[in-house]
Formats: structure tokens, C-alpha cells, sequence
């Protein structure tokens, strides 16, 4: 446990880590603990508001409520079935990295392949155009400084502006489903909550309106970071490559430790719920810890010599969280990342970083990787 300078604590054990995320003593920072905050400013933006309405930032009972609506969203069925699909978006996405690398010698991974592919599976699977997805990138990459510890002035007025943008699309979205409904996800949740709702329109609008962005936008920066960051992993070194392209069947090991090593996310909020005691600290109702991923999974005690990339390690993270927030899209952006990374071995087999990939340092929070240079 470490005392930061406005009054957190910053905790760095796997142990209490876990803790934090798995006990009801914990709780997510929701509009009723930021009404009581002293200085509630910081929480009445636009953007920070948004945001406080969906899964991530709600607790029980209303979360539960949600959650066993959702079920399992990507469970095995789901996922076979997502399988042509995202088979299909990666070789299209390799074709496009395989021109610019015949072209220019070099490419731009993130730009090319690592982006685009989080944002076409979900628009597969929720019925979204591709003419959209560019919009979508756009504005959810601007909404993302809303999450940040101490975002700046103009931080927050371009998350203010995405959160407009946003609001208008999804709220299009929705209301042409409405009228054309189709054999997809987001005309499921709508039949499921007007019928929940069926007293109250405007509560089925809130949580279909939540849901679908929330999905939507989640996981596009993280599984992009994740991709971006096993592809590294998978083809800095030639003689890990070969091994890889020996043994596929540990591809998933390969993408456990990346979550492990280089963490998408670094930190996440969470608020006592009570007065108790973490880590032999003891902590007042309301205080806030920052759970730090990336310290959590480096933590010897855990991960004995933490700071060696070691695909057969076995060992253990919590990048996806733990508990009742465990993340909803964790089953599918390993799926994306397996299905991508088997093809990347097999049809480029020199395929090497350029160099270090470009990270977003504006970011305290959710790690944008901006760049990384590819040759073949």
C-alpha cells in the first residue's frame, strides 16, 4: 500500500489486488459515492457522467441485474460462431498489412491490422456497417481521457465532444433497429429490456443505450494494445517465431503472458465500502485505492523473476479483473488475438518489429499504443 498525494492509496500486491477486486467489501466508484465526494466537479462532467451509468461503473444491485440479463455474452457457442467471421476480417486486415509491406518495406501495425480488427468483430456481431467504424475509433479513443486520474481541461472537453458524437450515433443506432429489427444482439437487448421495462420506455433506453456503448467502445483500445503488444512478443526474437510456428498450442500461452508482462490496463479505481483494513492499512469508508495491474503481475511472490517474458510460464494476472466486474469481452479479444497472431505466424514468417511501439504518455490509465513499425 502505497499513500498517494490526494489522500488514495495505491496498491501493488497481487494478494490485496485480488482482494480488492473479488471482496463486496469493494466498490466501484458510482454516482452515489461521487455525490459525496467534497468537491464533486470533477465528477459532474459530461464525459466522467457517461461513463458512470455503464457496467464498469455500477455496483449491485443494478449490476447484477445486468450482468444475468447479458449471461455469458461470449461463451463457447458464441464464440464458433464468431469464428469465420473474425477468420475472414483477419485475412482481409493481412491482405491490407502484406500490400504496404511489398510497397514500402514497412508498415504500420496498429494503423493497419491492430485497430480495425476489435472494432470489425464487433460491429459483425452487433450488426454495425463498416462505413461507421472509423467514427467509432475516433471518438471512443477522445472519450477515453474521461478515465484518466487527472485529465487536463482540453482532455475533458474533447471526451465532452466524443460523448456527444457518441450519444448521436448510438441513439441512431438504436432507433433504426427498433424499426428494423434483425436476427442480431442489439435487437435481443431490445426486446429483452422494453420487455423488463415495459412500464418505464425511457429506464429500457438508459440500459440499451449503456450497453451497447459500453460494449461497443470497451474493449477497442485494450484488445488493440493487447494484439499490438503479442505480435511483438510473438516475432522480436526469430527463434521464438520458429517455436511458435512448432507449437501452436501454445499461442494462448504466449497471449497469458503478454496480458501478464505489458498489461493493456494499468490501473483501475475501487472504494471501501466500509471502514476495514487492506494490507494491515487500515481505511475509512469511501477511501479510494488504485488497483496497479502491471505491479500485480510483476510481484515476485506471485511471479518468481517477474521481468523475463516467459511464454511457458503458467503463471498468474488479473488484467481482466476479477470478481463481479470481471470484464465481459475477455473470452473475445483472446479469441481475436489467437486468430490473428496463428495467421501472422503462418503467412509471414520474417515478419520483426521496426522498433519499439509509440505509446499515447498522455495516458495514466488505459495504454493507447499509437505505433509500431513492422518489416518482413
Amino acid at each position: 500500500m502505497v499513500r498517494a498525494p490526494w489522500g488514495a492509496y495505491f496498491v501493488t500486491s497481487f494478494e490485496a489486488c485480488s482482494q480488492v477486486l473479488r471482496s463486496r467489501n469493494w466498490l466501484v466508484p458510482d454516482f452515489a459515492w461521487q455525490e459525496r465526494q467534497p468537491d464533486p466537479r470533477r465528477w459532474q462532467e459530461l464525459a466522467t457522467q457517461e461513463l458512470t451509468g455503464t457496467l464498469s461503473r455500477i455496483n449491485a444491485p443494478s449490476h447484477t441485474c445486468q450482468r444475468r440479463a447479458l449471461g455469458n455474452p461470449f461463451d463457447r457457442t458464441t464464440l464458433e460462431g464468431l469464428r469465420p467471421a473474425v477468420a475472414r476480417i483477419v485475412t482481409g486486415l493481412l491482405d491490407g498489412l502484406e500490400e504496404r509491406l511489398r510497397a514500402d518495406g514497412e508498415a504500420d501495425f496498429v494503423q493497419t491490422v491492430a485497430e480495425l480488427l476489435p472494432v470489425r468483430t464487433v460491429g459483425e456481431w452487433l450488426g454495425i456497417p463498416e462505413e461507421h467504424h472509423a467514427h467509432i475509433l475516433d471518438f471512443a479513443h477522445r472519450q477515453a481521457y474521461a478515465q484518466e486520474l487527472f485529465p487536463t481541461k482540453e482532455q475533458l472537453a474533447q471526451a465532452g465532444q466524443a460523448t456527444l458524437e457518441m450519444r448521436a450515433f448510438f441513439g441512431e443506432l438504436i432507433r433504426e433497429r427498433r424499426a428494423r429489427p434483425g436476427n442480431d444482439v442489439l435487437t435481443g437487448w431490445i426486446r429483452h429490456w422494453d420487455a423488463h421495462f415495459a412500464d418505464d420506455p425511457e429506464a429500457a433506453a438508459r440500459v440499451i443505450y449503456h450497453l451497447t456503448m459500453f460494449i461497443t467502445i470497451a474493449s477497442l483500445e485494450t484488445s488493440a494494445v493487447l494484439l499490438t503488444n503479442a505480435v511483438r512478443f510473438a516475432t522480436e526474437e526469430p527463434a521464438r517465431a520458429e517455436w511458435l510456428r512448432a507449437h501452436p498450442e501454445h499461442i494462448d500461452d504466449l497471449i497469458e503472458e503478454t496480458l501478464r508482462y505489458d498489461p493493456p490496463v494499468w490501473l483501475n479505481s475501487h472504494v471501501a465500502a466500509d471502514d476495514t483494513v487492506l494490507a494491515g492499512t487500515p481505511l475509512a469508508k469511501d477511501t479510494t485505492v488504485h488497483i496497479l495491474y502491471g505491479a500485480a503481475a510483476h510481484d515476485p511472490r506471485r511471479n518468481p523473476d517477474p521481468h523475463v517474458f516467459d511464454i511457458l510460464r503458467d503463471g498468474g494476472h488479473i488484467t481482466f479483473g476479477s470478481g463481479a466486474h470481471y470484464c465481459l469481452g475477455a473470452p473475445l479479444a483472446r479469441f481475436e488475438a489467437r486468430e490473428a497472431i496463428a495467421q501472422i505466424l503462418e503467412r509471414f514468417p520474417t515478419l520483426r518489429p521496426a522498433g519499439p511501439p509509440a505509446y499515447d504518455n498522455s495516458r495514466l490509465v488505459f495504454r493507447r499504443i499509437t505505433s509500431l513499425k513492422v518489416t518482413a
